[in-house]
């Protein structure tokens, strides 16, 4: 069977790529190893019709290609948490506040973090998100950690404590092993008045669901997407087009190949016909391992508090977050997804609530449902967002994002950060870069 092109993966990348493709008059086939289409983003829905979003689920108004796509399905985007009221609450071993500066912060504290991240963000404007690796101090940037500037700008360790609770808040990792350059373009690339503006990169959400964008793509492309459809190897020949090994033993052949795979499932896949430089790239990524816990409720209690749900944690939980009315969000980061995969599977939920009800009180240990969503070490993601650890920048290089025709690469991975952004925005650049190569 033979096909203009053919793409890898049915999450948001892939069918952004596929849906443009197909529109432009392309003979598209979608192969999926899950048995459903959206990647990291995936929903469920309660018996009185909420959706609960169990991967990826805001973004902000930077993000115009996701914003663009929403409003070309004909969906609708609405203000996400940060419109809630009240206080973003932090919790800590020795106390749980919704104080701002933190409770841990002493003289002159405030005002040391206040000069780093004014220095954070000068920095962030010599840095082109597009193309760091041109920075003329880039290797230096890249080797050093977001904890180790920090240090060197004076920042106390209270100061360098705020930070790494956001961080890891994020399920981003430890800023002891994230490169300052990495940080320094995800900031360009987004930037806002402090180093991690939530209403910049978090601000809205799909109203139906951020799922039902990835349905809304998969139902357009219909019969051009095959799910239950892992594959094993890939071909690229110049001239003659690429052949695609599925895992049943089934070879596809088509003019190009679009891979929209996450960095970690991608290296079990064995590609001939591309260069090793370009290959020694896409494998020098790695993923933040990282979980998702929702909690479903029947109002949202913590608004009697004065409290928003928004919270940065050093438990299990790293942060929560109100998806939608009564349903709360929960990320457990890297640091500590080794603790959650050691927890015995039937005290993994109650132990998880047990952190947000020292956030919350009492109720917290009352949900309608909740969900567990391991992506870390889910087969098919092995991961969360992109991680940058000191040197990946450099060492992943200036092909970070390129295409060797007819072989194309596209997904969160390919740009400046993991998101639902990054995804589609990639995607649709992928699609446009496949048209122009004929």
């Amino acid at each position: 069977m033979n096909h203009d092109v053919i793409v890898l993966g049915a999450g948001l990348a892939g069918l952004a790529a596929a849906r443009d493709l197909a529109r432009a008059g392309a003979d598209v086939l979608v192969v999926e190893a899950r048995d459903r289409v959206g990647g990291r983003v995936e929903q469920t829905a309660l018996p009185d019709g909420r959706p609960v979003q169990l991967g990826g689920e805001v973004v902000g108004r930077a993000h115009t290609a996701y914003t663009g796509l929403v409003a070309e399905l004909g969906l609708t985007l609405v203000p996400s948490y940060v419109a809630e009221p009240g206080a973003l609450t932090r919790a800590t071993p020795e106390s749980v506040s919704d104080d701002d500066p933190p409770p841990w912060f002493g003289p002159g504290d405030e005002t040391r973090h206040a000069t780093t991240a004014a220095a954070f963000a000068a920095l962030a404007r010599t840095v082109d998100p597009d193309d760091p690796w041109s920075h003329p101090d880039a290797t230096a940037l890249d080797r050093l950690s977001v904890g180790d500037w920090l240090r060197s700008e004076g920042a106390t360790p209270a100061v360098v404590r705020l930070w790494e609770i956001g961080q890891l808040a994020l399920a981003d990792g430890s800023c002891e092993r994230t490169s300052l350059l990495a940080a320094l373009r995800k900031h360009a690339a987004v930037p806002g008045p402090v180093p991690y503006d939530y209403e910049a990169w978090e601000g809205l959400r799909v109203a139906e669901g951020s799922a039902t964008v990835a349905l809304r793509l998969a139902d357009a492309l219909g019969a051009r997407v095959r799910t239950g459809t892992p594959v094993d190897a890939v071909a690229v020949r110049r001239p003659g087009g690429c052949s695609v090994r599925l895992a049943g033993g089934e070879t596809l052949t088509a003019g190009a190949v679009v891979s929209a795979l996450p960095a970690g499932p991608f290296r079990s896949v064995r590609v001939t016909g591309v260069s090793d430089g370009r290959l020694a790239s896409l494998h020098r990524q790695r993923h933040a391992l990282a979980a998702k816990f929702v909690a479903v409720y029947d109002k949202p209690f913590w608004r009697a508090q004065g409290r928003s749900g928004l919270s940065e944690c050093e438990g299990v939980v790293g942060s929560t977050w109100p998806q939608s009315e009564g349903i709360l969000s929960a990320l457990v980061p890297p640091e500590r997804y080794g603790v959650l995969l050691g927890t015995p599977d039937a005290l993994r939920a109650p132990e998880l609530l047990a952190d947000i009800a020292r956030l919350y009180g009492d109720e917290a240990h009352r949900p309608l449902a909740t969900h567990l969503r391991l992506w870390g070490t889910d087969p098919w993601t092995q991961g969360y967002v992109t991680q940058w650890a000191p040197g990946d920048v450099m060492a992943v290089g200036p092909r970070h994002g390129t295409h060797e025709p007819p072989f194309y690469v596209c997904g969160s991975d390919q740009w400046v950060a993991g998101y639902m952004e990054g995804a589609v925005r990639t995607g649709r650049a992928a699609a446009r870069e496949v048209l122009r190569h004929g």
